[in-house]
């Protein structure tokens, strides 16, 4: 049997030996590479790289009201044990939070869905009602006036408050804070500084936006 096997390797090899080597012919025939040659290789960038994302899934009232949400519970900060005039670290804006929870809502459970788009809707219609504008345009004083009391305590994390609009902001502070510090943005910046434990490993490439329990 072994004799069987190693019967060809050497007219194979002898072959190889005295094969002549021919240079490689350029391609002919212009545009296309026909005529021979090898075909050009194309060099792909992630879409995120060169383009912003669109929000698709909020209403444009509701995105914004998002984005200042998103601004005010997760700001720029600067780290807490470095110099005093250390960059503030990225905020839920710098890591693009608000475009990634219009996506990840988008692909959410229709109760998900449900509770964000009315908590919104709720926001814009209280900053109508007690300053005459939408709550993406109120400033700091102004928006903490709406939110502060919708802060309310819970027992447990599991256990959101009943009312809607308490139930929305509760989730909206644990949803944003997650996106940000998950984000390739915040990922990159703590490994370019060094930063102990910065991204945390995780990011939202991929990801399963569906929770199944």
């Amino acid at each position: 049997m072994q004799a069987l096997v190693a019967a060809p390797a050497a007219p194979l090899i002898a072959q190889q030996a005295v094969a002549p080597q021919t240079p490689a012919q350029p391609a002919q025939g212009g545009r296309g590479g026909r005529g021979g040659g090898a075909p050009a290789v194309l060099e792909v960038t992630p879409p995120d790289a060169v383009a912003e994302p669109v929000a698709r899934f909020f209403a444009p009232p509701q995105f914004a009201a998002l984005r200042r949400l998103a601004a005010l519970i997760e700001p720029p900060m600067k780290p807490r044990n470095g110099p005093a005039d250390a960059p503030p670290g990225l905020g839920a804006l710098d890591c693009g939070v608000p475009e990634f929870m219009d996506f990840l809502i988008g692909v959410s459970p229709a109760d998900r869905q449900l509770l964000y788009r009315n908590g919104l809707d709720s926001l814009n219609a209280l900053a109508k009602a007690k300053f005459a504008k939408p709550f993406a345009d109120l400033d700091d004083t102004q928006a903490h006036a709406i939110l502060q009391p919708l802060l309310v305590p819970v027992p447990w994390a599991t256990d959101p408050p009943k009312d809607p609009l308490q139930h929305f902001i509760f989730a909206a502070r644990q949803d944003i804070p997650m996106a940000t510090r998950n984000s390739p943005e915040y990922a990159g910046a703590g490994a370019g500084s060094g930063r102990r434990g910065g991204g945390g490993g995780l990011v939202w490439n991929p990801i399963d936006p569906v929770y199944r329990g």
